[in-house]
Order: structure tokens, then sequence, then C-alpha cells
């Protein structure tokens, strides 16, 4: 007998001849398009995008469909007496616009949320500030190796929602959650992981608040039976243990804890009740780096209980790194170069510099998300021989670095580059057979880039074309 999801029958029934108000033109809405169309929902398309700047094939199904859609930066000025609201995640709830529609009875929702909230299956979602993709990965292989059906979705994969016909009260939904995602989110996941949570996005979040508040969405909504696994060294993260509803479980890489996952000295272990069993070495493992141990550590603690240690382990003994993430690209002339173009903000960079015992040539700059640079200028004089710094952040990191050099006496070789394709030239000249390059910008792409996958994927056409 095959299943029937009553929710997403209702909500379907809801949206019949609704008005219903897409907000951006994104990855997570654009099937909702087809998706509101089949189900003949009345659909008014905004983005503050111009025209000019909206994918042919989009704009042309969306008249095809004969919707209505205002585009530009005043398009919310138009959005009036909808039902319901599918916001992209960049537009926050905060918006004026949506504020005031809320207040009027619409619904006010995302993409993710709503397949949250229809999911007939068990959700495991994973935020944070640093390692989330990983993990999230992570999780999804262990479960996949051990023969569950899984949907991976959120900030990762695939938008999901129009995937919920498919989806069985015996599969798994893995959701990489972002702060934007989360924010004004009313439901959390059965499996809750936060990996850390460090200064992130306050180029648009009012403040530091804000943004650790819309982590915390992620449990805020558990029960008694649902589990949040938190990282112990992180002081927000551990403190939010005080608030779960759920079962808590802790991963370190700095204590050694009488119940949870640690990472010592280069062993992950499985405490339990003060008795720590060694589960697997780290050399065992394809990740590098502590932070990615404490990856792994979080992903045990996700999926032991589903699948049992043993599938769990011998899944994470296969796992590869994901794109962009410490990735090897090549070696040349003794030259290991590798992309971690994901590493957007400094605590992700620092990571990647500590993943490594050879001295560092780094690529690093880009666009300015407002975070303090401050903290990463120790490790670059600890780990870097020479560092070349290009896109709108290169002078604060700059002025971080040489402070730190000049306290310490220490000389560091800094360039300053126009783009990326001149910081490859330079890192190919002044870097020794033995060492490394690393590039990680600590900082967004979109200063010069659409997002960070692409930048890291022109990076590894350049090295390939060295």
């Amino acid at each position: 007998m095959s299943f029937e999801n009553k929710k997403l029958e209702e909500f379907n029934n809801y949206i019949r001849y609704r008005k219903v108000a897409i907000i951006g033109l994104g990855v997570s809405n654009i099937p909702l398009i087809d998706y509101m169309y089949e189900k003949k929902a009345k659909v008014t398309v905004f983005d503050e995008r111009e025209i000019d700047s909206i994918p042919k094939e989009i704009l042309d199904k969306i008249k095809k469909y004969d919707f209505k859609f205002y585009f530009g930066k005043n398009s919310l000025e138009n959005l009036n007496d909808f039902d319901i609201i599918f916001r992209s995640p960049s537009c926050l709830p905060t918006r004026k616009e949506l504020v005031k529609e809320e207040e009027k009875g619409a619904i006010v929702t995302t993409e993710i949320e709503m397949l949250m909230k229809m999911c007939p299956c068990k959700i495991i979602g994973v935020t944070g500030s640093d390692g989330k993709t990983t993990t999230t990965s992570l999780i999804n292989h262990i479960l996949e190796k051990s023969g569950k059906t899984t949907f991976l979705g959120g900030n990762i994969g695939t938008p999901l929602f129009t995937k919920l016909s498919k989806m069985t009260p015996e599969d798994i939904v893995v959701l990489e959650l972002s702060s934007f995602q989360l924010m004004g989110m009313e439901i959390s996941p059965d499996i809750a992981v936060i990996t850390n949570i460090s200064p992130n996005h306050l180029n648009i979040h009012k403040d530091y608040q804000e943004y650790i508040d819309a982590k915390k969405n992620i449990f805020k909504y558990q029960n008694e039976k649902n589990t949040l696994i938190l990282n112990y060294d992180n002081e927000i993260t551990r403190k939010c243990s005080n608030e779960a509803k759920g079962n808590v479980i802790f991963f370190s890489s700095k204590e050694k804890l009488d119940n949870g996952f640690i990472v010592d000295d280069k062993i992950i272990k499985q405490c339990k009740d003060q008795i720590r069993e060694h589960i697997l070495n780290t050399d065992e493992v394809k990740l590098k780096g502590k932070h990615n141990y404490e990856n792994i550590a979080a992903a045990l603690a996700a999926t032991y209980k589903i699948v049992g240690l043993d599938s769990a382990i011998q899944a994470i003994k296969e796992f590869n790194a994901v794109e962009h993430r410490l990735e090897f690209v090549r070696e040349i002339n003794g030259v290991k170069w590798y992309n971690d173009s994901a590493s957007s903000s400094p605590t992700r960079t620092i990571s990647g510099l500590k993943a490594f015992d050879e001295k560092i040539t780094l690529i690093a700059g880009g666009y300015d998300k407002n975070l303090d640079y401050t903290p990463i200028a120790k490790p670059i004089i600890e780990k870097v021989n020479n560092l070349i710094l290009m896109g709108q952040t290169s002078e604060k990191i700059f002025n971080a670095v040489k402070q730190e050099s000049d306290n310490q006496n220490k000389q560091l070789h800094i360039y300053t580059c126009n783009n990326l394709e001149e910081t490859i030239k330079t890192a190919k000249k002044v870097t020794k057979p033995g060492e490394i390059v690393l590039f990680s910008p600590a900082s967004a792409s979109f200063d010069m880039f659409k997002n960070a996958v692409e930048r890291g994927k022109k990076y590894k056409e350049f090295v390939q074309k060295i």
C-alpha cells in the first residue's frame, strides 16, 4: 500500500486559487513556479533584480503561466493582500513589507520551512558558522552507505519541497540550514546539530544576537523525544544545552567528556559514563584537520543510533572531502595546491591553516561581511610564508597581520593582487617545493564572483592551466 501524505494533500487543497507570493528567484524558489501553477494558485513573483538580470528561461516560464511579476529594487512595494508568501532565505522576515502582510493575516514562510512542516519522515538538520556542509554531507553519506533512502537539501543539494510526494515515513531528510533559512522558522528537526557559532553575516543581520537567535531556531521547537548535538568547546553552543528540551549529545576536541564523542590525540572516541572507547584513528580517514575530525564526531553523534557505529565508521573511512573545502587540486613541481573557497570567514580559514604541517602560501581576501580579522593574524604569522591578498578585505587582513608581525618582530612576505589569476601567478613564483598553496579567502565571494562555488571552480581552472 503506497503512502499518502495527508498534510501535503491538505496544503495542495488550501493553495488552490489562493494568492501566493514568491519572493526571490533563487535556487530554492524556482521549483515553486511549476508547482504552484500545477496546483492552480494565483501567483505573483517578486525579485529585487531588474528584469534584464532574470534568466530568460525563468522569465519565459512566468509569462507562459501568466503570473504577475514585479522586478527591481522597490518591487516589494507591490506586496499586498496575499494568503501565503514564500520568501527567499536572503529576504529576512523582519522586512517591513513582510511584517505588514503578516499582521494582515498572511502566512510568511519559506520553501524549507513548509517542507519540514509536511515531511512524513525523520529530519536531521545541521547548522553552524563553520563545518555545516561537511557535517551534513558526512551524515547523508553514512546513512546512504547503510542502506537508508535519504533526501539531501536545504543550503546544499536540491530544493526538496517538490519532492514531498516521493517521501515515505521510512526515509530520512538531511538538511544544511543557514541562519537566513532558520530565521523566523517555527519548526525544528528531530535531530539538530550545531557545529559552532561565531560572528558571520553581520552585513545582513542587524547584530550578532539576531544571528545567534536564528541559529537557535534549529532546536527551539524540539520536544523531549528529540536530540540536540552541540559543540562543547564553543561557549555559545555549550550554553544552548540549558535551553534544550530533548536529549543533548556533546562532541569535543578539547575536553575529555564523560558522555558524547571526543577527538583525543588523533583518536575519535565514544564516551559513556566516563568510559572512553577508541572507535576511529584519524589517520584512517581522508579528511584533513582537527576541525574535520570534529565534524566526524558530530556526524557520528547524529547517526550512530540509526545505523550503528560499525556501519558509520566504515562509511566515514570512505568519505572524500567536499568540493571547495580543503580540496586537493594538483601537485606541480613539488608544490601542492588546495582549494578552500568555501572558507568565507576568518574562523574557517584558521581551521584550514591548522590542517597542514607544511609551510603555506595563503591566498585570501574577498567581499567584506563586516567581520573582525584580528583573530586570523596570529595563525597566519605562525603558518604562512607568503600571504597573497585580493578583494575588499585585503586591507583589513593586511593591517591585522602587519600589526601582529610588528608585535612579534617577525617578517612575512605580503603581496597584493587585483584578481584571482594574478594571485595564482604570484603564488607559483614564490612557493617552494615541499610547501603548499592554500586558497582560503576568509571572506565572501560577492565582490568578484556569484558565489563560493564559482570562485572555487575558477581557481581550479587557473591551477590546471599552470
